[in-house]
């Protein structure tokens, strides 16, 4: 797959994204919930400047479970580099998998690409039959906040 964009209605889905989406499309209703719980398995600990600051984190209460996430853009405008980092308890493993998704698709990429993700991103995963939609809109909600976060620190329009 190429490292373009994929075009969606109302932005751009991100190479790794769109393939982390192709991935839980081509399986079985019943085999999306385990890859979901290896995104769960792989979300990378928080660093220690974070893990001993919590209260630098911003909560996300659309999620049923409490989860936290700061992103930190390096520099200002449409092609500063992001990094994301989430904080999400062990016995969340769903909302622990939607961080993984977001850290593993999202993570590394400009401010200009993470602006443009496509705010139904999320339910192009097929894990509307599996999971809750109350669940999903944790997911979106999460997406919410890193977009308006990069917006905000890298300082453009979005």
């Amino acid at each position: 797959m190429s490292d373009e964009p994929t075009s969606g209605d109302s932005g751009a889905v991100p190479a790794v994204l769109a393939e982390i989406a192709e991935d839980f499309q081509a399986l079985p209703a019943r085999d999306r919930l385990q890859l979901l719980l290896e995104f769960s398995d792989s979300l990378p600990d928080l660093p220690e400047r974070y893990a001993d600051h919590p209260e630098l984190l911003e909560p996300v209460p659309e999620c049923q479970s409490p989860i936290f996430l700061i992103t930190e853009v390096d520099g200002t405008g449409p092609e500063a580099p992001v990094s994301l980092f989430f904080s999400a308890p062990p016995e969340a493993p769903t909302t622990r998998g939607f961080a993984g998704i977001l850290a593993e698709g999202l993570d590394g990429l400009s401010a200009a690409e993470i602006v443009s993700v496509p705010a139904d991103v999320t339910g192009q995963m097929g894990l509307a039959e599996v999971v809750s939609p109350l669940r999903l809109r944790g997911m979106a909600g999460m997406l919410g906040r890193i977009k308006r976060q990069v917006r905000e620190k890298a300082q453009i329009e979005g």
